[in-house]
């Protein structure tokens, strides 16, 4: 039985969301997603109006006269969501932490997916995997996740996206599409993994950030804890800050040249602001690629 405020939580994050997904996320996540999964069906005779791309030779050549493949539609997607609770995510300096921009974030794709009939699966992960549940479909199953993207205690401070990365490799058989919901702190560190596991599946890096992250403010306070290590960084002086900067920006860049070398989409959402803008914005881009032929 769950706590009467915890309900109540979730149940206004759903309405919020369900309303958002009914009005223009559903139709904009089905269009950039829908389609990408497609299964053999059968060969049949070839017709002047068919592409030979999709010719068989094979069966051409043993049946004497062109045949093409055809292809249908997977009825559904199957949907992973790799959500990062490690403990920078508790850092916020607006009003909402990394971690709850996640989770609000990780919830509008849930009911995107949910709508759409696919199955969506979870993994939270620190520097070892602290929860998996299985792809499945049905709204108390989103709804399940959802309340576990919310309360969710994890039991370490840590980091380990490469981790997270080979374990989805091991667990899903079957081409889905992956959303890697992390900070992507020391980028370098997973690269390996994300190009391999973007090979198989349909990889989609949402970086959730503070905006502090991407550039310090000159008048923020100029001490600093380290969420996972405990240790306290102090800052101070315009050339200092400078310097900093300079690094953020750095990491920035190398957090955008290990998805683009991978092949991978990367999303940078603000914590603190509303998520669904950038979202928006990213399946308009998706939907427009795909009508480009060989885009993707």
């Amino acid at each position: 039985m769950l706590p009467a405020e915890l309900a109540k939580q979730i149940r206004l994050l759903e309405i919020r969301t369900n309303r958002i997904v009914d009005e223009i996320t559903g139709g904009a996540y089905r269009s950039a997603f829908k389609g990408r999964g497609i299964e053999f069906d059968e060969v049949r005779e070839y017709t002047v109006d068919d592409d030979v791309r999709m010719i068989d030779w094979n069966v051409s050549a043993r049946m004497g006269e062109p045949y093409i493949k055809k292809f249908v539609e997977e009825r559904e997607l199957t949907v992973l969501l790799l959500v990062d609770v490690s403990a920078s995510g508790a850092f916020g300096s607006a009003e909402k932490t990394k971690r709850r921009t996640a989770a609000e974030l990780a919830a509008l794709l849930a009911f995107s997916a949910g709508n759409s009939g696919d199955k969506v699966g979870l993994l939270m992960f620190s520097d070892k995997i602290e929860l998996y549940v299985p792809p499945r479909s049905g709204r108390r199953h989103t709804l399940r996740l959802i309340r576990e993207m919310l309360y969710f205690t994890p039991q370490s401070k840590g980091t380990d996206i490469d981790l997270a990365l080979r374990e989805s490799l091991q667990l899903l058989s079957k081409k889905s599409v992956i959303f890697l919901l992390s900070d992507l702190n020391a980028p370098n560190s997973f690269a390996r993994s994300l190009k391999l596991l973007n090979r198989k599946h349909d990889v989609v890096a949402l970086e959730v950030f503070d905006p502090v992250e991407h550039r310090w403010p000159v008048n923020l306070p100029v001490m600093v804890e380290d969420a996972e290590s405990g240790e306290l960084v102090r800052f101070g002086g315009r050339r200092f800050l400078e310097t900093l900067n300079a690094e953020l920006e750095s990491i920035r860049q190398q957090k955008k040249s290990v998805c683009r070398d991978a092949r991978v989409d990367l999303v940078e959402i603000p914590s603190g602001g509303d998520v669904l803008k950038p979202v928006i914005d990213f399946f308009a881009r998706r939907r427009n690629r795909m009508t480009v032929p060989g885009g993707r």
